[in-house]
């Protein structure tokens, strides 16, 4: 009993701060912001949809090459077609949209099960695709930095980002190598050094680092590791071009309308920081507050105009997943709240 009521608290943890932040946040914006709800309203009126369809298209495309990513990390296990892996991918990122970060792992679990592998094979193969994402998104994000124009406010203060980040993420790919070749070590030295400050959490980390390694070690190629990476900078460059063309759809904006890469890029990486929490449904409204208060903040985009493109921006590259998803789940048979279920008593199972 107690170990169920620890659970319970720890689940109710994120639900408590989401809704102290957004409490916060109501204050301020009442306090200290004037808002004109019909300015909100005449805004997402004049959204160009022909923008926001063709961010849409890249999303959904972005969900066929990561089940090609999958496939291709998946060879050397069993060969098997995208398209397969398809449902599960689009099952699995519905579920995080609708139940929160705890759905996870719902992917892998259904993968697992569709092809009859093991679950353990399966988060290796996801962490590793996690990996692929962070690295993708770090070197196009600092690239994209590196090189912007002369001719942008703060361009010194750009490239000294964009070289910092290139940086880090070379510094990431020194750790992945690392723990190519002694994973195990190096999770046991890691696991020692945070345990004095928590037990659980070493163990935690020391189980995803020995899943990374495991998955580190399904790569037996070279072909499948450069594969597998120019499908993930082209779909993030697709994820990209949809924040990009969310905010070119508001023509009335010339800010907006004319909306650079390298802003974009910016946009990016705020969406990705206020991401690192999904609550289910609530965190809709956090990250379109996060993409809002990001395009203020740098661009000074009216606070109207900015929370309206945080939505479009939010349903391009997030919410336009939930029609089909929906629909692959119940095409396959599958409830998402027993996927849910049934994929963290596997994960529990194997810890």
């Amino acid at each position: 009993m107690p170990a169920n009521s620890g659970q319970h608290k720890n689940r109710l943890i994120p639900w408590i701060v989401a809704i102290l932040a957004v409490a916060v946040l109501a204050w301020l914006l009442h306090n200290r912001i004037t808002f004109d709800w019909a300015t909100l309203g005449r805004q997402l009126r004049s959204v160009s949809l022909g923008y926001v369809f063709t961010g849409v298209a890249l999303l959904y495309l972005g969900y066929g090459l990561r089940s090609w990513r999958w496939a291709i990390l998946l060879t050397p296990v069993q060969r098997v077609r995208p398209m397969e892996l398809l449902g599960p991918q689009l099952i699995g990122f519905t579920a995080v949209m609708l139940i929160g970060r705890i759905a996870d792992l719902v992917r892998p679990y259904l993968i697992a099960r569709r092809l009859g592998l093991p679950v353990a094979t399966q988060l290796a193969i996801y962490s590793v695709e996690r990996a692929f994402d962070v690295g993708a998104a770090a070197v196009l994000f600092s690239f994209t930095l590196a090189v912007a124009p002369h001719n942008l406010p703060h361009h010194v203060l750009y490239v000294q980002a964009g070289a910092l980040s290139l940086a880090a993420t070379f510094a990431l790919v020194a750790f992945a190598v690392s723990l190519r070749f002694a994973g195990t070590t190096v999770a046991e030295l890691i696991r020692r050094l945070i345990t004095p400050l928590s037990a659980d959490l070493a163990n935690r980390v020391n189980d995803r680092i020995v899943d990374f390694c495991k998955g580190l070690h399904i790569l037996s190629t070279w072909r499948e590791f450069f594969t597998a990476s120019a499908i993930s900078l082209l779909m993030w460059l697709g994820i990209a071009c949809g924040y990009l063309l969310s905010a070119r759809s508001f023509t009335t904006e010339p800010t907006l309308s004319h909306f650079s890469f390298t802003a974009t890029m910016l946009i990016v990486a705020a969406s990705l920081g206020g991401s690192m929490l999904q609550l289910p449904i609530l965190g809709w409204f956090t990250q379109t507050g996060v993409l809002a208060t990001a395009l203020h903040g740098f661009f000074n985009v009216p606070w109207e105009t900015a929370t309206a493109c945080g939505a479009v921006m939010l349903f391009v590259t997030t919410l336009d997943i939930l029609p089909i998803g929906l629909i692959a789940a119940r095409l396959q048979g599958i409830t998402l709240r027993e996927a849910v279920a049934e994929s963290g008593a596997k994960q529990h199972n194997l810890s």
